[in-house]
């Protein structure tokens, strides 16, 4: 399961919020594979590769980029670029299931009419290897989050069903966003970088109805029944 990174100008700026990020939770790209996705970005913006390199030099371990423009050098070091998805909202997975099982991804709803759409409601569960990113608003998933995938949204995230993967809510540093679930047995919860692994859990809330939320830069749990 690959994690997605979409910079956006200017990038100095971008790269202190994570720098930000990365503080509140040193750990969380231990490990992880990254794509780096650069349809963000002008076409003249200058040293996209040495941009790149900042990451890694970060801990960041990218495994591909998507959205590159033809005229950045370096930027093949990172390997094949990949296709742009040119939609908010889409599963990444590793390289070699790409093709497979695209078709079977939730995507996100188109935006209505004046506006962008602010919610994304996943009638299906979300199985594992798929990661599910939708920086917009709220994610509402009908069914369950299988062990291995991931639902990451910059608002709230509310699970009908049994979270056993990973969420992750107020990416775009949202400090006031919630996680609830109907069953909790998670790897990992997240909100505006704080965050607890399954290690980390209460054992009396497992398997439990949940919500969780910060106060201050403390992650809170309590049953729902």
């Amino acid at each position: 399961m690959a994690l997605v990174l979409a910079p956006d100008p200017p990038l100095p700026t971008w790269l202190s919020a994570l720098d930000a990020q990365i503080a509140r939770a040193p750990t969380f790209f231990d490990g992880r594979p990254v794509l780096v996705d650069l349809g963000a970005l002008p076409s003249t913006t200058a040293d996209v590769a040495g941009f790149l390199r900042s990451l890694e030099e970060r801990g960041i371990r990218i495994i591909g980029t998507e959205g590159g423009h033809p005229s950045w050098a370096g930027v093949e070091a990172w390997g094949r670029p990949f296709p742009s998805a040119g939609k908010p909202g889409r599963p990444v997975e590793m390289p070699d299931e790409i093709a497979a099982r695209a078709a079977a991804l939730p995507e996100a709803p188109k935006p209505a009419p004046g506006g962008d759409a602010t919610s994304l409601v996943i009638d299906q569960p979300i199985r594992s290897g798929q990661s599910v990113v939708f920086e917009r608003g709220d994610v509402t998933v009908l069914g369950s989050i299988a062990s291995g995938a991931e639902v990451m949204a910059g608002g709230s995230i509310h699970i009908y069903g049994a979270l056993r993967g990973r969420a992750v809510a107020g990416l775009a540093g949202n400090g006031k966003a919630r996680i609830f679930c109907r069953k909790l047995q998670a790897e990992l919860i997240a909100i505006d970088g704080v965050y607890q692994t399954a290690d980390d859990m209460p054992a009396a809330l497992i398997g439990r109805s949940v919500q969780a939320w910060l106060e201050g830069e403390q992650m809170q749990m309590t049953a729902l029944d």
